[in-house]
């Protein structure tokens, strides 16, 4: 059982014109859907009302969101992470954060009811709010609330995290929380955004070793990433056998992402998303919720979440991009995209330090693996 979560109002999530964050990205997904003669059911969520939020955010800072996008607040917008480039303070902002939290914790409740086995939350993912602190383009925590749905009703969650940049709004909520399993897949914080998501972060008192971070090197190859996935995520999964896997499914690890520096391409994503799925099914009984979430290269992140969403729905995946469609984002954009779905070889050029990256992810993997081991016992 599939179901796809959407609204219209999730576009109300605007942080201005040129900010990278642009609804603009699931605006060209779902019109490549139709384009494609695909016309998906989409299940529409209730916008939440702040109360809603507090099983996750501290009153004080729902209060003073909800007045900055209300015009409300004066010389003090600059609080609680507001009124930076990456989170500046937009009219509307507040219900459009609402509309798509209600559309994850919809996701949760489908699983938990039963009436869904797999779901697809067409936005969100902002992993990096805090309970009283918007930063790295997120407001409120949809990820966060889903999963304290969740655990609220006894269940254990696996979270997998594979946005370029660490989830770290997702760990800090959950740090000591024994329902809840993190897995982040990242380039290092040595280099990008938030700076967090090291080894040694693995949680604490009964939420020991069950946060795992992969600070992967820059120019990480697809090859090297998969590896990494599959010698972490499996055993992970394996032993804790979760009720449910959350995944945020950033798209920022693409090689043409001109936020980070790992060297995904469409091909690579294809294999870890059906990877993902069959970890699910074989850890979880196939229970899945999908968000979206980073990816600011406009001409790769729709191509990417229209691969996820094929492969979810089983649905085959098509050679050529749709020449109506091409065109008209071409255009809109002012770059011109690919003749097909999948990226066009060259992808980028050769990589001189490609062995020593491979043999500094293998040696993170181990060190990790070492380190949760006298837990996993």
């Amino acid at each position: 059982m599939r179901r796809v979560i959407y609204h219209p109002d999730y576009l109300k999530y605007n942080l201005g014109d040129g900010h990278p964050f642009s609804p603009v990205r699931v605006q060209m997904m779902l019109e490549l859907l139709y384009a494609y003669g695909i016309k998906p059911d989409l299940t529409e969520p209730e916008l939440l009302l702040p109360e809603d939020l507090l099983t996750v955010h501290r009153e004080e800072y729902v209060d003073f969101v909800e007045k900055s996008s209300r015009g409300e607040v004066g010389a003090d917008v600059n609080s609680f992470g507001l009124g930076t480039a990456d989170n500046p303070v937009m009219p509307g902002m507040a219900e459009g954060a609402r509309i798509l939290a209600g559309g994850a914790l919809l996701g949760a409740d489908l699983l938990l009811e039963g009436k869904a086995t797999r779901v697809l939350q067409m936005g969100g993912g902002f992993h990096h709010a805090h309970s009283a602190l918007a930063s790295g383009f997120c407001l409120y925590n949809d990820l966060a609330l889903a999963i304290k749905r969740m655990t609220a009703r006894g269940w254990h969650v696996a979270y997998l995290d594979i946005d370029v940049h660490h989830g770290d709004g997702v760990q800090d909520i959950f740090y000591t929380d024994d329902h809840v399993m993190t897995i982040s897949l990242h380039e290092s914080g040595e280099y990008i955004f938030p700076g967090t998501g090291w080894l040694h972060e693995l949680g604490q008192g009964m939420g020991r070793s069950l946060k795992l971070n992969i600070p992967l090197e820059p120019f990480t190859e697809g090859e090297s990433y998969r590896d990494v996935l599959e010698r972490v995520v499996e055993p992970a999964l394996s032993w804790y056998r979760p009720d449910v896997l959350v995944v945020q499914a950033g798209a920022d690890a693409h090689f043409s992402d001109p936020l980070a520096d790992l060297l995904l391409t469409s091909y690579d994503y294809e294999r870890i998303f059906r990877r993902i799925l069959e970890l699910a099914d074989q850890s979880c009984k196939g229970r899945t919720l999908f968000t979206l979430g980073g990816g600011y290269a406009l001409t790769a992140t729709a191509r990417i979440w229209t691969i996820l969403y094929l492969i979810f729905m089983g649905l085959d995946i098509p050679e050529k991009l749709p020449p109506a469609w091409r065109k008209r984002w071409s255009e809109a954009i002012g770059r011109p995209l690919p003749e097909t779905l999948h990226d066009v070889p060259p992808f980028y050029d050769s990589i001189p330090r490609k062995t020593e990256i491979i043999r500094h992810n293998k040696e993170l993997v181990q060190r990790l693996m070492d380190a949760v081991a006298p837990d996993w016992l």
